[in-house]
C-alpha cells in the first residue's frame, strides 16, 4: 500500500493519496503495529496535506511525528531532527513564527555538533530560523538584519562545499534576496519614520 501511496502522489493524485494514507494509518493502528512505521505512514500523509493546502493538519500530523521521533529515537537522531525541520516549517506556513524560531533554536545546535556545519539538514535549519526571522509582521530592524546574516553566511559556505549550480545555494541565493529586499524596505520605513519625526511638529 506505501507503494501505491507514493505512485500516487507521483501521478499528482494528492487526495487518492490521503484516502490511502489515512485508511493505512487507521490499520496500522488498529493492529498495533510498531511506531516506526505509524510514523513512515504519518510523514507521507503529512507532505500531502501541505501539498493540498491543508496546513493545520499538515501541522499537527508533523507535531506528532517530532514527538513520536522524540521518544523513539532521541533528540540527536537524524529522523528526529529532519522531523523537527519540518514541524518547524509547518509552524512558518500558518505564520506562527515565534515558535518556529524557538524549535529551530533549540535544535540547530544539536544538528550542528551531530552533522557538522556544512550538512545539508544544518543548511535548511539556518534558511528556516532565517525566513521566520524576516517573514515576521512583528520582526525587528535587529531580526532582519540578523536574517541576512545568517543567509550571507550560509551562502558562502554552500557554494564552497557544493558549489554555485547546486540547487540548495540557489535556494539559499533566493532566500537571501528576499531576506535583503526586505531589510531595505523596513531600511526605508525607518527612514521615513525619522524623517517625520525630525520635521517641526512631526509625531
Amino acid at each position: 500500500m506505501g507503494h501505491l501511496g507514493n505512485g500516487l502522489q507521483g501521478a499528482h493524485c494528492y487526495t487518492d493519496a490521503v484516502i490511502l494514507y489515512e485508511a493505512m494509518l487507521s490499520m496500522l493502528r488498529r493492529v498495533g503495529a510498531p511506531e516506526a512505521s505509524i510514523l513512515g505512514v504519518q510523514e507521507n500523509l503529512a507532505v500531502t496535506y501541505g501539498t493540498l493546502g491543508r496546513l493545520e493538519g499538515a501541522l499537527l500530523m508533523q507535531r506528532d511525528i517530532y514527538s513520536g521521533r522524540l521518544k523513539i529515537n532521541g533528540e540527536e537522531h537524524r529522523e528526529t531532527l529532519f522531523a523537527a525541520l519540518n514541524y518547524a516549517a509547518s509552524l512558518s506556513d500558518l505564520e506562527r513564527f515565534e515558535e518556529a524560531k524557538s524549535l529551530i533554536r533549540k535544535t540547530m545546535p544539536v544538528a550542528r555538533r551531530i552533522f557538522g556545519e556544512s550538512h545539508e539538514l544544518t543548511f535548511n535549519m539556518r534558511g528556516c530560523y532565517a525566513e521566520a526571522l524576516y517573514k515576521d509582521s512583528r520582526a525587528t530592524l535587529d531580526d532582519f538584519r540578523e536574517s541576512v546574516t545568517t543567509l550571507e553566511d550560509s551562502e558562502r559556505t554552500a557554494r564552497r562545499v557544493f558549489g554555485g549550480a547546486h540547487p540548495l545555494t540557489v535556494q539559499i541565493e533566493q532566500c537571501l534576496r528576499d531576506s535583503r529586499a526586505a531589510l531595505r524596505a523596513r531600511d526605508d520605513v525607518e527612514s521615513l519614520r525619522e524623517a517625520v519625526e525630525a520635521m517641526p511638529g512631526g509625531a
